[in-house]
């Protein structure tokens, strides 16, 4: 397949964290080509890389004009997560948000809310996750598969997207990819955290998708 399109969805800085990764990685890949030269993929696609608020109010209608005006054959979320060590592919997610005393970014809070009132308890991403953790692995990033993606915006974006694949008249792949921080990132918060160079991450996620459009038919 030559002629796909992957959207890659980074989130803006929200909290205590000044900068965000994922969105400089989504800035970073966007209109790249990947698969082909350099991966153990033949097929090539085109990247779309945007960011999304962090604010449950809007995430949703923003990815929504997303899929409307690009019609991606892979939709792969990316947020951060502070305190890993390495990239980690989410396998689930599911219907609940859940803000834990950490508000979003217009300072709301929910409790045992359902992402969708009328979906299922939850969904796996369909992105060929080992395969491409075995890829990012061989290019040297280090990366995880993980059950957790919480019940922030990043659970709530995995869930989302599924369930729009699931139910709407765009069919599409999805899944799900928390980072750590950049080095200087860490650096600035000088608190020790573990973190990845911003460089490292993209590699393994480019790496990542050229793995997946392989697998489109």
């Amino acid at each position: 397949m030559s002629d796909a399109t992957v959207l890659v969805t980074g989130y803006e800085p929200f909290g205590e964290f000044e900068t965000n990764p994922t969105r400089r990685i989504a800035q970073r890949l966007d209109e790249e080509t990947i698969g082909g030269d350099g991966t153990t993929a033949t097929a090539t696609a085109t990247v779309v890389g945007r960011d999304l608020p962090v604010v449950f109010d809007e995430m949703e209608a923003e990815l929504e004009a997303l899929l409307e005006e690009y019609d991606p054959d892979i939709v792969c979320g990316l947020g951060l997560a502070a305190g890993r060590n390495a990239l980690a592919l989410e396998r689930v997610g599911i219907n609940l948000r859940d803000t834990a005393g950490t508000p979003d970014n217009d300072d709301r809070e929910v409790t045992d809310e359902a992402v969708d009132a009328e979906g299922p308890n939850a969904y796996f991403a369909t992105l060929p996750l080992r395969e491409m953790k075995s890829t990012m692995q061989e290019a040297g990033v280090p990366t995880t598969l993980s059950t957790d993606a919480g019940t922030h915006l990043c659970n709530d974006l995995l869930y989302a997207a599924r369930h729009r694949a699931e139910t709407g008249d765009r069919e599409f792949r999805a899944g799900f990819v928390h980072t750590p921080l950049s080095h200087e990132a860490a650096a600035r918060r000088d608190e020790g955290e573990p973190s990845v160079a911003l460089e490292t991450t993209t590699r393994g996620v480019r790496d990542g998708l050229a793995v997946a459009v392989e697998t489109l038919e």
